[in-house]
């Protein structure tokens, strides 16, 4: 593993008689680009993310799924979305279904040693029964919503309220980014000090729609492009209510143990301004902008700061490495997909991930996309309608921007990795998500989808 020093910033761990498990910060940033963050290169000031790079480790090569519902299901389980029927699409307002109930999430595993449990923001695992929703998947707290792309400032899905807290439906003026700051920060200072806590932060910022407060906007009017303006003035505020919350745990004295994770969801929309520089593709693709993300990773006196990681590290690996961190079991039936990572972060040691497998479907031409990755390489297989195959092969140790096809070589990884591909795909049948992108005839918008997963699941 090759680790390269940023700083000579560090705190010493304080010597103590008996090992206190951290309080866990997990913040997800949506779409956030691989080149959208300062501390990536990216022109976009974000002081405060950078200061969780600038304390901490950066990972360079870390993989999620290119799609929300995908990446949040393996994020929270540490196991692949293809297991869950959760690997092809996202989750709609009318879809029925979610994160089966038998899945063990990583706030179940916290709560059940001990720790107090929250999330404020994006849900995105289904939410058509109350059994969905947060408060059943071992959240102690909910706030925020349940569905992608609401709108901002009115905090409605498709004209219905999705807005809650707790099951129950809120009306409040206000941006939502800043909201879910003000909230993640009441919630943090009510903490008892003697109990640990989990407080997972999924901001909807900066997915669509590209709305942020008129005074945020005004700070970039040099950007010309209007989307990735918008995209600044977005990330600007995400930055902010960041900070707010690395100052609450400061406040409190809890920096130097409380573990912090900063990544996000998948590859930036590159249509919306964002930008995944210097790789190749966007969000909904196999690429490597859409797959390779910004991530960051925070523990003063544990993890070293200053340091830059290369180790291939990926979203399923998450789960095993706070629970490493926090000195617990996942103690679920369920074998992981995962595996720590934390001795990479805290000995530079070498990680080696199982093979990581994707699908998806590209809604304007109706291929089917698949891709395996492994520590180097990655074989890529688009499908169209006709059932006509396209492979791809590229070797990412030597060629990150996936310019270099190779399948015409035949190298010898060729076969193992086609295996392996078939392999994962026999664990699904190929979904056909055409139907579940419109909603089935007869459905409207709820007046409030708090209301609605009460309503078809009543206590």
């Amino acid at each position: 593993m090759r680790m390269t020093r940023r700083s000579l910033l560090a705190t010493p761990l304080a010597c103590a008689a008996q090992p206190v498990r951290p309080n866990v910060l997990l913040i997800l940033i949506d779409d956030l680009g691989y080149g959208d963050v300062a501390f990536n290169g990216g022109d976009i000031p974000t002081p405060n993310l950078d200061r969780i790079a600038r304390e901490g480790t950066v990972a360079t090569q870390f993989t999620c799924y290119p799609l929300c519902t995908p990446s949040r299901a393996g994020l929270l389980t540490g196991r692949s979305p293809i297991r869950q029927g959760l690997m092809y699409s996202v989750i709609r307002a009318w879809s029925p279904y979610g994160l089966p109930a038998n899945e063990r999430l990583l706030s179940s595993i916290l709560r059940d040693q001990g720790y107090s449990t929250a999330i404020v923001g994006k849900w995105h695992l289904g939410h058509a029964h109350r059994s969905l929703l947060p408060n059943q998947r071992g959240f102690d707290h909910f706030y925020g919503h349940v569905n992608a792309e609401i709108d901002y400032f009115q905090h409605t899905k498709f004209t219905g309220l999705d807005w809650q807290r707790n099951g129950k439906g809120v009306r409040e003026p206000g941006y939502a980014t800043e909201l879910l700051g003000n909230e993640a920060v009441s919630w943090l200072n009510s903490r008892p000090a003697n109990r640990p806590y989990f407080l997972y932060l999924p901001f909807n910022a900066v997915h669509a729609p590209m709305q942020a407060p008129p005074e945020a906007i005004e700070r970039f009017q040099s950007i010309a492009d209007p989307k990735r303006r918008a995209l600044a003035a977005m990330l600007r505020v995400v930055d902010v209510q960041t900070g707010r919350l690395l100052e609450a745990v400061e406040r409190r004295g809890e920096t130097n143990n409380t573990l912090v994770l900063l990544i996000s969801d998948n590859g930036g929309a590159t249509a919306n301004g964002s930008r995944n520089l210097p790789f190749r593709g966007a969000k909904l693709t196999p690429y490597e902008g859409g797959l390779r993300v910004p991530a960051a990773f925070r523990w003063p006196g544990r993890i070293p700061a200053g340091k830059t990681t290369d180790e291939w590290l990926t979203v399923l690996d998450v789960l095993p490495t706070v629970c490493e961190a926090a000195g617990v079991q996942p103690g679920s039936s369920l074998p992981l997909d995962g595996s720590s990572f934390w001795p990479t972060l805290t000995k530079a040691a070498p990680h080696r991930p199982a093979p990581f497998f994707v699908a998806c479907k590209k809604n304007e031409t109706l291929d089917y996309q698949f891709a395996l990755r492994t520590d180097s390489w990655k074989l890529i297989r688009t499908v169209n309608p006709k059932q006509e195959v396209v492979e791809e092969l590229y070797e990412l140790s030597a060629d990150p921007a996936e310019s270099r096809n190779l399948v015409s070589a035949a190298p010898p990884i060729l076969a193992s990795l086609r295996e392996q591909m078939e392999s994962w795909n026999r664990l699904h049948p190929r979904a056909d998500i055409d139907s579940s992108m419109n909603p089935h005839p007869g459905w409207t918008p709820p007046a409030d989808y708090a209301a609605l997963a009460s309503a078809y699941d009543p206590a």
